[in-house]
């Protein structure tokens, strides 16, 4: 591979994760470009600190699909910064009982909720989490990550303004159709429903 300054990277997404493996004191790096691999570009991050030997360590691993479901799931539900406890469990209950997550490690789910948090402190932390949701989530459940959210964002039985928007910038980033998105909506709205 070729080795070169991180600044030049131009993926925010990438960005991101490695500055999640550095260590806060390392004064510069370099990563080594790998264009053959399709999640991301990087394969390995060596770290320089003034008066010591450089440190390697290996690239990221990237979000399984599964993954990427979850980090959507949190962040239409912290979106608002009022994480409320039908969201938890309507999140919960999704992992527990849909196909999709049959082979997912719960315990990662405390990786994604970090990892959600950590982005959203960030200043362009929503448009990474969107580069990393492109990257690794196959476009045959794009529909589901917003079925899925829709589903959050109802299960307290109000969609607040900030989740409202966060729906729409995952409409578009996903590129869901809109009569698609229409019907989505609407039977996330049927189930949860008060009597």
């Amino acid at each position: 591979g070729q080795a070169f300054e991180l600044i030049a990277a131009s993926r925010t997404s990438d960005i991101f994760v490695l500055q999640k493996i550095l260590p806060p004191n390392a004064t510069r790096f370099h990563a080594t470009y790998c264009p053959k691999r399709d999640r991301s570009i990087f394969s390995t991050v060596t770290t320089y600190k003034k008066g010591c030997a450089p440190v390697t360590y290996p690239a990221p691993q990237p979000l399984t699909q599964q993954d990427c479901l979850v980090a959507l799931m949190i962040a239409i539900s912290a979106s608002d910064t009022n994480i409320r406890t039908a969201e938890l469990v309507k999140i919960q209950s999704a992992v527990n009982n849909l196909p999709v997550f049959a082979d997912y490690d719960i315990d990662r789910v405390n990786l994604m909720s970090q990892t959600v948090f950590d982005l959203f402190e960030q200043e362009d932390g929503l448009d990474a989490l969107f580069g990393l949701i492109r990257d690794n989530l196959p476009e045959r459940l794009f529909e589901t990550a917003y079925a899925l959210s829709c589903d959050v964002a109802a299960a307290d039985g109000t969609l607040r303004e900030p989740e409202l928007r966060l729906l729409e910038e995952i409409r578009y980033e996903l590129n869901i159709d809109r009569l698609h998105a229409a019907a989505i909506e609407r039977g996330s709205r049927a189930r949860h429903m008060r009597a």
